[in-house]
């Protein structure tokens, strides 16, 4: 097989597709992120800091304010896509999986065995049901 046939049935895989597609939307929803974060939170968080540019703080030539601040940012938006992806989706499809559970076997009033809803008689006994 030549390099460009195995290049072309590797992009041709669906994971190749799937992983470019999440890539693209996780930049789109970065965006969301960060403007929730600089637009909402971080005007927050600036009610509880020290009053002033505190991301321009140096110590000597070193710009401590701007690591600090990227480190509230990381911590600010990983705190965001925590709480709406992992908890917030946790518990949509909790309730979702809780909706679907329909039985899909009953018991044999003879043998007591497991018998699917549609079965008219047991495979087990041989005894009819109850249509």
């Amino acid at each position: 097989m030549s390099l460009a046939q195995e290049f072309k049935a590797f992009v041709a895989k669906g994971n190749v597709v799937d992983l470019a597609v999440a890539v693209v939307l996780g930049g789109a929803f970065g965006k969301i992120v960060t403007a929730l974060v600089g637009g909402l939170i971080m005007p927050l968080v600036s009610y509880v800091l020290p009053k002033g540019d505190w991301q321009a703080f140096m110590v000597g030539k070193f710009q401590v304010g701007t690591l600090l601040g990227a480190i509230i940012d990381f911590l600010l938006i990983a705190l965001v896509v925590f709480l709406v992806f992992v908890k917030g989706l946790a518990a949509m499809t909790k309730k979702a999986e809780e909706a679907v559970v329909a039985p899909t076997t009953k018991p044999c009033p003879r043998c007591l065995e497991s018998v699917p809803m549609a079965a008219t008689r047991c495979r087990f006994c041989t005894s009819e049901l109850e249509a």
